[in-house]
């Protein structure tokens, strides 16, 4: 049984973000005290007395504009009103009912959805709530006062929403779900890749650069899997962040690739490689990420004989360090090969999660080993004992040393890629960690492993 949509509405600026902040107990969307700041539908996920339901926040109705980007925010929250299953329409204690809010309760009364009304910025209690009685007038019931801000009231909100869920909750066993950032500098087609997938205007797709401020999580499911694609905003070189609110959003974008299993890089064919790809390239890469380069905008390049083999030949040259990660030409636009993404994103997540026997993996050591001898220094030579996997995403193995101070990293780097010759490994990077006899054996995070992963 899906779980059930709630959808957080109102004008710009009476808090939705905050509210929908502390219901999802992280910092997801930007709260920021300028309107228009929420562009996109955020999603979370969080639980009210053991019921697991989604929480959409939305940006603010303006609900007459000629603005675009403002006209697609509106577009954005009707798509939400249509999805959720209960509505929370957010309004202002302090600016008491607008003409805005008049419009927007007609609109949500025609979606004949359940909708609660929410009062907000309703800081003092006993000061504030004589000034909540006119919001009857907007005729959605009671409205409830709260305080976003200070978590005054939110309860009484979840409880009231809470009867609107349904009574039972099948629980359906745990599937795979594949996570899939698409990350790349602005304006390369990320929103549009992710429309062009889930076949509907998701994301707000326009040729200003830096119009996706959040990262915006999508579900989509096919033939091939089921997926979360996160779209994030653009990473801009430092020297261009002058606001805060683009600060937050580098932030995020971030921390979308950690929560990612694979990332998409998206390159826009037409400007080439860049620095600020390889900055990009180099978070995932670090994050221990998989990783596949998709180069966008392949349709609007002139091409001739040998094209595609000189562009990949150019990709692995600046971005070295991913000689791993496959790579894949599409044109977002027209749809160009983007069916093709989703075995390569399986095959690479997969491989991000490999697990190796130790036995295994030390065969293909020894022979390493006896192709090309350890390095000695000053006379005295490294010595491997045996070698063990410790974690997953990405692989990680801890190998054993006599000295870890002559485990220099040419041979790391040998090892590395006789690991990847047998099992291929493709589109994930490695992680190779030397101790000496009688260390811990440490997990990627620092932790030392349980006696059975040795």
């Amino acid at each position: 049984m899906q779980k059930p949509i709630v959808a957080i509405i109102g004008k710009p600026n009476v808090g939705k973000s905050t509210f929908f902040n502390y219901l999802a107990g992280k910092r997801i969307s930007i709260v920021e005290d300028t309107p228009g700041v929420t562009r996109d539908r955020i999603y979370a996920e969080t639980n009210w007395r053991g019921k697991n339901f989604t929480i959409i926040d939305t940006g603010g109705i303006e609900t007459e504009t000629n603005d675009i980007i403002l006209s697609q925010m509106r577009e954005q929250a009707n798509l939400a009103i249509s999805m959720a299953d209960v509505i929370i329409f957010l309004t202002d204690a302090k600016q008491g009912v607008t003409a805005q809010d008049q419009e927007i309760a007609l609109m949500l009364k025609k979606s004949k959805k359940p909708i609660v009304l929410v009062c907000n910025k309703a800081d003092n209690f006993e000061k504030d709530k004589n000034a909540i009685y006119e919001f009857y007038n907007l005729g959605l019931g009671t409205p409830f006062p709260i305080s976003a801000t200070n978590a005054i009231g939110i309860g009484d909100v979840l409880d009231e929403i809470y009867k609107y869920f349904p009574e039972k909750d099948d629980k359906e066993a745990e599937e795979k779900i594949i996570k899939v950032a698409i990350i790349g500098k602005p304006n390369v087609g990320k929103s549009s890749l992710v429309n062009k997938i889930v076949g509907e205007n998701r994301t707000i797709v326009s040729n200003i650069a830096g119009t996706t401020r959040d990262a915006i999580d999508t579900y989509f499911e096919n033939e091939h899997g089921k997926y979360i694609l996160i779209d994030t905003a653009g990473i801009r070189k430092k020297s261009k962040i002058n606001e805060r609110i683009e600060k937050f959003s580098i932030m995020r974008s971030l921390l979308a690739v950690e929560r990612a299993d694979v990332c998409l890089l998206m390159i826009d064919a037409t400007s080439g490689i860049t620095d600020q790809d390889a900055k990009i390239a180099g978070e995932a890469h670090e994050a221990g990420k998989g990783i596949i380069i998709v180069v966008n905008k392949w349709d609007a390049l002139e091409k001739e004989t040998g094209t595609l083999e000189k562009y990949k030949k150019e990709i692995y040259q600046k971005l070295a360090y991913l000689s791993y990660a496959p790579t894949i030409f599409i044109s977002a636009k027209t749809g160009q090969r983007v069916e093709k993404l989703f075995n390569m994103i399986n095959e690479v997540a997969k491989q991000n999660e490999l697990r190796i026997s130790t036995s295994v993996l030390n065969q293909v050591i020894n022979e390493a080993i006896a192709i090309v001898q350890p390095p000695t220094d000053k006379g005295k030579r490294l010595k491997i004992f045996y070698g063990t996997q410790v974690s997953t995403k990405p692989p990680t193995f801890v190998i054993f040393v006599n000295d870890k101070s002559l485990f220099h990293f040419s041979y790391e780097r040998y090892l590395s890629n006789q690991i990847r010759k047998e099992f291929g490994l493709q589109g994930t990077p490695i992680r190779i960690i030397s101790r000496e006899k009688g260390e811990k054996e440490m997990s990627k995070k620092g932790q030392p492993q349980a006696d059975s992963e040795k």
